[in-house]
């Protein structure tokens, strides 16, 4: 019989077996329920709607209970989708292998029956409580609320059947429908009412990464066993009820990073997932450096991470080492090789790597030569490359006999000389997770195929086992995160260090002027889901502009000073001080001086000798005003040194009684100069390693613009900015001070653009 005919045979329509065998999980699931029913030899036309509906529920530990459930099902003891619902919840939450039946059965309400008087008599009560309503609504009241009264106190009812008594009794106190029952609901229209105009304050609102987690449906601690996929061994409730003494039921995340690199935007939404995690259910969070490595780990990357992570917003409960338990490791490992769960490998690295590699030759040697070969190893008798300990276990997708610890002769930042032998990520992970009393351990999908290993190790060798979830990597396009590529941009002095203001690691986002708190907000919007996320800059820098819009005090910077002379100043009258506010929207902000004389500067691109007939700016016949001036100017003489323009004059007119401009534009006078620095993105291509876009490799891929340097003026009240300091040169927009600054010379950066239309 075809799996099409089978899937007939127990009631579906053909169209929709035909769907159901799309559904790979599904199919296989209703197989094995109509395998395991067929041992009842019941008719399995009669039970076709139930064995369907526990097919579409069943998860992964469930199927060691799927015999006591089929056999309730033809026992008709679980004879309503309800009584299934209830029985997958109930085993689900009891981790002994003994099953209380008499339990199981009182959960789902095996025996008991609600008579049609009991309904009856029930929703006649609930409907006289309702009474006058249901009279003066009648057929438009909502009788769905009636229906979930009733079930409250008939949880085992037919729903059909309530559904029946309800719609009987509502027509014999209402009749047969009526026109006006028939007839739309009219919408009252409602009368708009005068409110009295209040200022409104805007308010920068970050999506908050707490809110965000509170809704994901992650397991609670000493549940682990209810999580899909779960293994759980005779051991495993001692376990964790030793785990929730420890803990106090206390949720507990960590965030693991390798200290051999600075922490990117992707490590963002990690540290914002395991902090934001524990931080939304009063847990705690512990920062674990995995320096298992002892070949590129720097203290700059150790103090690095910290930094970062406290820069985000977050404090580690604790900070700790996976070499704070290498003594402990060792001992593991010497234990499962003693259990025949581990041996000495002497394949080369190119032998072990691929999906199908040959078998290890020497899998099956005796424990007492691994042992002794494992403690050679651990005395430096082998060189480098010529044993490695090997795990005895098969990862999701093939691979077969992971690494648990290899040779390095390095001199480790922590333990010095002590070790010549290292645990890899595989074995070091769950491993520490377990010590560390990790309830949730949160890592991003490309580990998924690692937690038969992580699951098999903790359980090998009897330990609490966490729960490995994973979530999307948060990838962003025109850059690189890996380490080493990096490093290469910093080798090839395409950059300057892991800070470049170019870079999307952390370091550098911060040197930028991208504040923390829209960092944290982006990566709640990325959610926490399993897709992989591959986002644009722009995303991350729309985030960035609805802070800094809120945030950076206004201030007018020339990038490209063109000097303008206004030959009638004397005959205007101003001040050479004018007062302007930090938000020309919000003035109540605050307000600062700037100067104002008869010499100033603006944007070169703000004047034109050829424009075309959309140009809005200063031209030899089009006026233009002066932002916070009063004035309008036109251009009077032109003075140029060949082609170059040296310097303009103009003559000047109170904005009340000159004809309106098209434009007003910006300024400086008795200005002070800086370096500002113009950066854009790095790579010309979305995907820089894509060798079919790039076939030559990122290197060859720079944006040969991705930084200009210019020295501009600028307004006197930015002197004494401290570094970082956020502001917007009006009409261009957001800069930062950088930490190249000092006491003589200011360095802004370019944070983002403004999306306007100054360029007209």
């Amino acid at each position: 019989m075809s799996d099409l005919e089978l899937f007939v045979s127990i009631g579906l329509s053909e169209a929709k077996a035909k769907e159901t065998l799309k559904n790979k999980n599904l199919t296989t699931n209703l197989k094995n329920v109509i395998s395991e029913f067929l041992i009842t030899n019941q008719p399995l036309a009669n039970y076709g709607t139930l064995l369907y509906h526990l097919a579409s529920k069943l998860k992964t530990q469930d199927f060691k209970h799927l015999e006591l459930i089929i056999k309730y099902i033809s026992e008709n003891k679980l004879d309503t989708t309800q009584r299934i619902d209830c029985s997958l919840e109930f085993l689900r939450s009891s981790i002994s292998e003994s099953i209380d039946l008499l339990a199981l059965e009182k959960s789902c309400g095996v025996g008991i029956i609600v008579t049609p008087e009991e309904i009856k008599e029930v929703v006649q009560s609930i409907i006289n409580e309702n009474k006058n309503e249901l009279l003066e609504k009648r057929y438009k009241f909502n009788i769905g609320n009636l229906m979930q009264e009733v079930r409250k106190q008939l949880t085992w009812a037919d729903g059909k059947a309530i559904k029946n008594e309800v719609d009987k009794q509502i027509l014999g106190i209402l009749g047969a429908k009526t026109e006006g029952d028939l007839a739309p609901v009219q919408k009252q229209k409602k009368v708009k009412e005068i409110k009295a105009v209040e200022k409104k304050v805007l308010v920068y609102t970050p999506m908050s990464i707490e809110e965000v987690m509170t809704k994901v449906d992650f397991h609670k601690p000493g549940e682990n066993f209810k999580t899909d996929g779960y293994v759980v061994t005779k051991n495993t409730e001692m376990l964790l009820a030793k785990h929730i003494k420890e803990t106090g039921g206390k949720i507990i995340t960590r965030f693991p990073p390798e200290p051999n690199g600075i922490l990117h935007v992707g490590h963002a939404k990690a540290i914002n997932i395991n902090f934001g995690f524990a931080k939304a259910f009063n847990g705690e969070c512990i920062l674990r450096y995995d320096d298992t490595n002892p070949e590129k780990e720097e203290e700059k990357f150790f103090s690095g991470i910290k930094d970062m992570v406290e820069w985000l917003g977050y404090k580690p409960c604790r900070i700790t080492h996976s070499s704070d338990y290498f003594d402990q490791l060792y001992i593991w490992a010497i234990s499962l090789t003693k259990k025949g769960l581990a041996y000495v490998c002497h394949q080369k690295q190119q032998d072990m790597q691929g999906f199908n590699p040959p078998p290890s030759p020497w899998r099956n040697r005796p424990i007492e030569e691994n042992l002794s070969l494992l403690n050679d190893m651990k005395n430096g008798i082998f060189d480098e490359g010529e044993a490695t300990l090997r795990m005895k276990v098969t990862l999701e997708e093939g691979k077969q006999d992971p690494v648990a610890y290899r040779i390095k002769f390095l001199p480790h930042h922590r333990t010095k000389d002590k070790w010549c032998i290292y645990p890899t990520y595989d074995y070091t992970h769950c491993l520490c997770d377990s010590i560390e009393n990790i309830t949730h351990s949160l890592c991003t999908k490309e580990f998924q195929n690692r937690r038969s290993t992580y699951y098999w190790l903790c359980n090998s060798l009897d330990l609490y086992c966490p729960v490995q979830w994973e979530y999307g990597r948060l990838n962003m396009n025109y850059t690189v995160v890996s380490k080493r590529k990096i490093g290469k941009l910093i080798e090839n002095k395409i950059v300057s260090d892991w800070d470049d203001p170019r870079l999307f690691t952390l370091t550098a986002l911060r040197r930028r002027g991208f504040p923390a708190k829209s960092i944290n907000s982006f990566c709640a919007r990325m959610g926490v889901t399993g897709a992989q996320a591959i986002v644009d800059p722009q995303m991350l820098e729309s985030e960035v502009q609805d802070y800094l819009n809120l945030t950076a005090s206004r201030t007018m910077v020339a990038l490209e000073p063109l000097k303008i002379i206004i030959t009638n100043f004397e005959s205007l009258n101003k001040e050479n001080s004018l007062s302007v506010p930090d938000f020309p929207s919000d003035p109540d902000r605050g307000w600062h001086d700037i100067a104002f004389s008869s010499v100033l500067y603006i944007e070169s691109s703000d004047f034109s000798l050829n424009a075309d007939k959309d140009y809005r700016r200063l031209t030899v016949d089009q006026p233009v005003g002066l932002r916070y001036a009063g004035i309008v100017i036109k251009v009077v003489k032109v003075k140029t040194v060949g082609t170059t323009i040296e310097e303009i004059h103009v003559e000047a007119a109170d904005v009340k009684t000159a004809p309106k401009p098209k434009a007003f534009i910006h300024w400086v006078s008795n200005p002070i100069e800086i370096e500002v620095r113009l950066y854009d993105r790095l790579f010309m291509h979305k995907n820089p390693e894509d060798v079919n876009q790039v076939p030559d490799g990122y290197l060859s891929d720079i944006n040969p613009n991705s930084l200009r340097i210019v020295n501009a003026y600028a307004d006197k009240m930015i002197l004494k900015s401290p570094v970082l300091t956020n502001y917007q040169f009006e009409r261009l927009g957001y800069f930062c001070v950088d930490f190249d600054s000092n006491d003589t010379k200011l360095v802004f950066n370019r944070t983002i653009s403004l999306k306007d239309g100054s360029s007209k």
